[in-house]
């Protein structure tokens, strides 16, 4: 049995993105800048896409900008607002964002900017008050993830909008793990900027936008030939883009439905591992994404690590992740996780489990029996070792 848990990571194309990639490279292959017929059949099939994207968020279509995915459309936002300003100013984001914008917010901070990292509570949630308390005068931007990837909690963004708005501050959201798991209404959320990447979508990778609010300033971070209204220049990659397009389409229609089931069999997977005391479930119960469960390992041998389970279930046919990284072959903890309170041991042993269209509550019960077998077994083999060691020591 193949059960594939890892949809935060990267969801499979669905049929009906590749076909329109495929027809896209076999009918709209033309220059879509080019004005002659080729071009645009191109152009057309870019632009529907622009229009189903921009129906994912109910936004208008010319607010929607096409980039190579999330990290690019995080990266874009942080930098083409900061070179709009002569000396550096502030800049605000949470302590457990996406390394595609915390890496981009520490180069800032070697540049000379002053960057804020908002605590969170031990769920890893932004308390709306320390937003006020850290504005300050000279404040340009507020960026903070909406859906937490490694541990699933959502923020409270339409309190942190208007707070930023309220105050003259543009607001960014990177919504790479909700949109299309969550309804999104940009002309309800009080954002300036939303992030988005089609392969997280059930959409093709390399492919993702960048939602701007008509009227928001905002610097090319590419220079050449003016695509994508002036502010993303480079020929666009159409069959990538139309396959996005689709997914995106399919996703609206789909929302409601496939979001009230993928919280049932979640619901389910954390009630199946609820009395494994080596397992404690991270991140917010109630304000989560509809796909995710997360814990970390507790009581464990100090060998079992988050990336040790992983490879076990992998055996078994499983893929999970972790959310610990490897560097130089040494095990560093999930600065998540220690954002959130949880020591360097514990940070160490996060795992993750997300769910998809293709999973069923076939797919859940088998992962929890055999999830439940692995600790056990490592459970044992760590009473094992402790008991011969005490043997040992015995005169």
């Amino acid at each position: 049995m193949q059960i594939y848990l890892d949809h935060s990571a990267t969801t499979p194309t669905r049929p009906e993105a590749i076909a329109a990639m495929t027809e896209a490279l076999n009918h709209a292959w033309g220059n879509p800048s080019s004005l002659h017929h080729w071009g645009q059949t191109a152009a057309t099939t870019m632009e529907t896409a622009r229009i189903q994207v921009a129906g994912l968020l109910n936004a208008e279509p010319d607010e929607i900008l096409f980039t190579s995915g999330g990290t690019e459309s995080n990266n874009w936002v942080l930098s083409g607002i900061a070179r709009q300003y002569e000396t550096p100013q502030h800049l605000i984001v949470s302590s457990v964002e996406h390394p595609a914008v915390s890496e981009p917010a520490r180069e800032l901070e070697r540049q000379g900017w002053r960057v804020t990292y908002l605590g969170v509570d031990r769920a890893g949630r932004v308390n709306p008050r320390d937003l006020q308390e850290a504005l300050r005068p000279d404040t340009v931007l507020v960026s903070v993830i909406y859906g937490q990837s490694e541990v699933g909690t959502v923020q409270p963004i339409r309190v942190l909008g208007d707070i930023a708005r309220s105050n003259g501050v543009l607001f960014h959201t990177d919504a790479v793990q909700v949109a299309g798991r969550l309804p999104i209404d940009v002309q309800q959320l009080p954002v300036d900027f939303l992030s988005l990447s089609s392969h997280k979508l059930y959409g093709p990778k390399g492919s993702g936008a960048l939602y701007r609010r008509s009227g928001v300033e905002l610097l090319p971070l590419l220079s050449g030939g003016g695509q994508e209204m002036g502010l993303r220049s480079g020929t666009q990659a159409v069959p990538n883009i139309a396959g996005f397009g689709v997914a995106a389409e399919l996703a609206m229609q789909e929302l409601e439905a496939e979001a009230q089931r993928l919280t049932r069999l979640r619901d389910r997977l954390f009630d199946r591992l609820s009395s494994v005391s080596m397992l404690r479930p991270t991140g917010d119960r109630t304000h989560r994404l509809p796909h995710h469960v997360s814990f970390c390992l507790t009581d464990a041998d100090e060998r079992l690590t988050g990336k040790a389970i992983v490879r076990q279930l992998n055996l078994a046919g499983i893929a999970i992740s972790s959310g610990s990284a490897c560097h130089s072959g040494k095990l560093s903890p999930s600065p998540v996780l220690s954002a959130m309170g949880y020591s360097d041991t514990l940070a160490k042993r996060g795992i993750r489990l997300t769910l998809g269209r293709s999973t069923t509550e076939a797919d859940i019960d088998w992962t929890a029996m055999v999830l439940k077998q692995i600790l056990e077994r490592s459970r044992s083999m760590a009473e094992a070792v402790r008991s011969r060691r005490t043997c040992q020591r015995s005169p």
